[in-house]
């Protein structure tokens, strides 16, 4: 089952008000959902990945029977969920590092919703009846619900000061539409994100080779290879040798992309075929379509890249 996805607000801040609505902070983390059939757990990512094997500190969930829970993996630090901290986690498969990893930082599930319990489709029910379902459940150790808030306003506000990603408004009586991004979820967020195609880098201009940017792109509805734009920062350390290996297995002969880019970026540029997906954090997006301020935050496996058209 793919997830129901949210609608963004039009605007920062814009979110619907009134007392059809609950409200629930915007988690910094990875979706997941939580499938249980006869005492056997799995985990998928919205690509309907299996991720089970990244998370073996949430295994307690396997004894809740015959459930499908919809949430968010979360790694906190200092008190805040950090998507940097948890990127060495998304990825990992061999069962010794993963335990390991969980044991010196455990991850947190933040249960939102119960899609089935006991054989029976919630689905069709309203979110409140679900969240009935879910809040009787007795959540294993790393698992608990995400809080609800009546007041919208005063959480953007909260979550602003506190340095989280944002507020999701969701109607007290919407049905779960899976795979569907319905206007019964709302997402405001305090800062943007997308994911986007590495289709190339430039080298540091120190002369030492190591990756100094990644050049970006986004799919267009032809199927072409848009630029965003060229981000160097998040790039340091260890990332950017690791983004180095891996890009280094898609080298390619001349740009992808279906546009120009810029003289001043494709510079000494090392095209690579559009396959790897990171995602990205920025203050906006230019009448050209390019992004301003870009960080790169991490690979990701677990969804494709945004199309050119979504802001």
């Amino acid at each position: 089952m793919e997830p129901m996805l949210a609608t963004p607000a039009p605007a920062p801040a814009a979110l619907p008000r009134g007392r059809d609505w609950v409200f629930e902070v915007k988690w910094d983390g990875v979706r997941v959902l939580a499938d249980v059939r006869d005492g056997v757990l799995r985990l998928t990512s919205r690509n309907e990945r299996d991720v089970t094997p990244a998370y073996p500190e949430l295994g307690g969930l396997a004894a809740l029977g015959d459930v499908l829970l919809d949430g968010e993996v979360v790694l906190m630090d200092a008190g805040r969920p950090s998507f940097a901290a948890l990127a060495e986690r998304m990825h990992v498969r061999e069962a010794r590092r993963a335990e390991a990893l969980a044991a010196a930082r455990p991850v947190t599930y933040l249960a939102f919703d119960v899609l089935r319990h006991d054989g029976r489709d919630l689905t069709g029910l309203p979110l409140e009846a679900r969240r009935a379902v879910l809040d009787a459940l007795a959540l294993p150790e790393h698992v608990q619900p995400s809080p609800w808030y009546d007041d919208g306003d005063d959480l953007w506000r909260v979550t602003a000061a506190h340095g989280l990603e944002g507020v999701v408004a969701k109607r007290r009586d919407a049905p779960y539409r899976p795979g569907r991004r319905s206007p019964d979820w709302v997402k405001a967020a305090h800062r943007l994100t997308r994911t986007a195609l590495v289709g190339g880098w430039r080298p540091e201009s120190t002369g030492t080779g190591r990756l100094g940017a990644l050049l970006l792109g986004a799919p267009d509805e032809d199927g072409g290879l848009r630029y965003l734009g060229r981000a160097g920062s998040g790039l340091g350390g260890g990332a950017a040798r690791l983004m180095r290996e891996l890009l280094s297995t898609h080298e390619r002969d001349g740009s992808p992309f279906a546009d120009d880019v810029p003289a001043v970026d494709a510079r000494g540029a090392v095209w690579c075929d559009p396959v790897v997906v990171v995602e990205v954090l920025y203050l906006l997006r230019t009448p050209s379509g390019r992004l301003r301020q870009p960080v790169v935050r991490g690979v990701r496996t677990d969804v494709a890249a945004d199309p050119w058209g979504q802001p």
